[in-house]
């Protein structure tokens, strides 16, 4: 009998993924916790801050409360930078604030706790408890991240933030499928591994026509929008140095269409919400040869399938699928082509400034 041929993926071990995977099925059940005791404590407002890629990463989280949730919940999503400077006139003693941190050391992070707890705000941390940040908040406040595992998604960091975000949801009697999604994904790991190689040739593909491009476009909405900022600024932007034009699909028609040209790689991220509508549109212009300009490149999440998962839930998942396709697995393939390390850095955390 011949033996099957398997299918790898590259710089990934996939066995570390799924491993990771359980491990945040469980992470994800202190995260509910921790939305069970502010919605037994009370609270008049829900902050989601980050900087940088983990500001663009609650961008999903605030657009589901945002959905999902009653006229009269607040959800704000804030830059601890900005917010140092500038304040929030509805954050009071009674806010409740979510943030998120890989090396626990951000320090417009810190400052920003450590104004918070001044003012009696109750701070939660997806974090390494032993670390800085982890410590300001309290270890009991905290929910350690998954390892990596050379799996360059964001996707079980969208499943924390979700399980906290979604519970209070739950809990205010806005989203009463929550048990439901938290057993429909228990085990989308292996779902999100099957995507992965399914993207891979594709990826390889893309990766060798575009990556050494001088100029490329980004477009995406809705639910997919905080994704498509990370993957352009922090992946290609950081870490490979490329010239990145990142815009949404309702603000594309108002200024940069005049830019695409013959030679300008266009990617449009297309989502499963209400905004696939703007991303249609985009894409009749873009396949519609006014411009001359045929290297675009249509990524549509629809296309990829989770058995098992309710139509309802896969506007929650598409960014994490989203995440698998680019932040990860084109990513590492630009890397190989452009020969460029994704960890290699000029200026970034080499030096105070």
């Amino acid at each position: 009998m011949k033996e099957t041929e398997k299918i790898e993926i590259m710089h990934f071990d996939q066995e570390g993924y799924l491993e990771d995977g359980r491990n945040v099925y469980e992470a994800g059940k202190k995260m509910t916790a921790l939305a069970d005791r502010v919605h037994k404590e009370g609270y008049d407002a829900v902050f989601l801050m980050g900087v940088g890629g983990t500001w663009d990463e609650f961008m999903q989280l605030e657009y589901l409360m945002n959905k999902f949730g009653d006229r009269d919940l607040e959800v704000y999503l804030i830059h601890a930078a900005e917010w140092n400077v500038m304040g929030h006139k509805r954050m009071t003693d009674k806010s409740v604030v979510l943030t998120a941190s890989e090396s626990g050391t951000t320090p417009e992070v810190l400052e920003a706790i450590g104004k918070m707890k001044e003012m009696g705000v109750r701070v939660y941390a997806m974090t390494n408890p032993e670390g800085k940040i982890g410590r300001a908040v309290g270890a009991e406040n905290c929910v350690m991240m998954a390892s990596d595992h050379g799996a360059g998604g964001c996707e079980k960091g969208y499943y924390l933030a979700d399980c906290f975000g979604l519970r209070l949801l739950n809990r205010r009697g806005c989203f009463p499928k929550f048990d439901l999604f938290i057993e429909q994904t228990k085990d989308v790991w292996k779902d999100m591994l099957d995507i992965r190689k399914r993207f891979e040739p594709r990826a390889e593909e893309l990766a060798k026509k575009y990556a050494l491009a001088d100029y490329t476009m980004f477009i995406g909405s809705g639910a997919l929008w905080g994704e498509t900022i990370l993957y352009s600024m922090c992946l290609l932007e950081e870490m490979q140095w490329k010239r990145i034009r990142h815009i949404t699909s309702h603000d594309f028609f108002h200024g940069t269409l005049e830019l695409l040209e013959p030679g300008v790689p266009v990617f449009l991220f297309m989502g499963e919400d209400e905004c696939r509508a703007l991303d249609e549109r985009v894409r009749a212009f873009l396949t519609s040869g006014v411009t001359g300009d045929e290297d675009y490149v249509i990524i549509d999440t629809a296309e990829y399938a989770i058995p098992g998962l309710d139509d309802d839930f896969r506007v929650i998942v598409s960014p994490w699928i989203l995440s698998v396709l680019t932040t990860d697995r084109l990513s590492r393939n630009y890397e190989l082509v452009t020969k460029h390390n994704l960890k290699y850095r000029r200026y970034y955390h080499q030096f105070d400034y």
